[in-house]
């Protein structure tokens, strides 16, 4: 079995979203400051780290946008480790409508739309006219049953107007959705699995995921 890294490394300063403020990564006991407390030369760091849930590689689950919705606790492993998953290549589209995933079997599986957007990652370019998918696309994938929507883009949706269908869509019924990813060019397009698990936090709709995919 082969694992293909799909995520973003999380760095200090790095901005994921426009106008949501930058992790700020800074040890909270140095290693330094440890060697006081151990009589045999030991010595440890732990870490802190303050962000924003909306960075990096991330999930959203239904209270992302519902009050009412799924949090992160109450996502099974079921809906997030181990899926059936295809990628749908879109190339230069911009706006990814329904036709890309006609005569697809998404029922239960994770697609992932493949736009190439993650080149751009880090640059002023990543963040404006980026690839998004249509109404009619989150349409047709929760109609017909999906477990999972990831895109490598700065949003599933289109984020020049006020609206986000995508997002509503999808996740009003039930349906996951993995922004951000990364290397999907890697992905065989044969059949493989997709892993993307966040920490079972209570209360919180997002949250960074280290994402794979399994190749056999």
């Amino acid at each position: 079995m082969r694992l293909i890294d799909l995520s973003h490394a999380i760095e200090d300063g790095m901005v994921t979203y426009k106008g949501l403020p930058a992790p700020v990564i800074c040890d909270y006991w140095s290693r330094e400051a440890s060697r006081g407390f151990y009589d045999d030369g030991s010595e440890f760091q732990i870490g802190r780290i303050d962000m924003v849930a909306n960075t990096g590689t991330y999930l959203d689950c239904p209270s992302h946008r519902y009050a009412d919705g799924d949090d992160l606790s109450r996502v099974g492993l079921g809906r997030l480790a181990g899926l059936d998953a295809l990628v749908v290549r879109t190339g230069e589209a911009l706006a990814i409508g329904a036709d890309r995933f006609e005569g697809l079997e998404v029922a239960g599986k994770a697609v992932l739309v493949h736009t190439g957007w993650d080149r751009f990652w880090r640059t002023d370019a990543y963040l404006q006219n980026h690839p998004f998918l249509t109404a009619e696309a989150a349409d047709l994938l929760a109609r017909r049953g999906a477990a999972l929507v990831g895109i490598d883009s700065h949003n599933i949706d289109d984020t020049s107007g006020r609206s986000r269908p995508v997002h509503t869509r999808l996740l009003g019924a039930g349906v996951l959705i993995v922004e951000h990813l990364t290397n999907l060019g890697a992905l065989p397009d044969r059949a493989f699995r997709f892993t993307a698990a966040p920490p079972k936090v209570v209360g919180m709709g997002t949250f960074p995921v280290r994402a794979f995919a399994e190749v056999a």
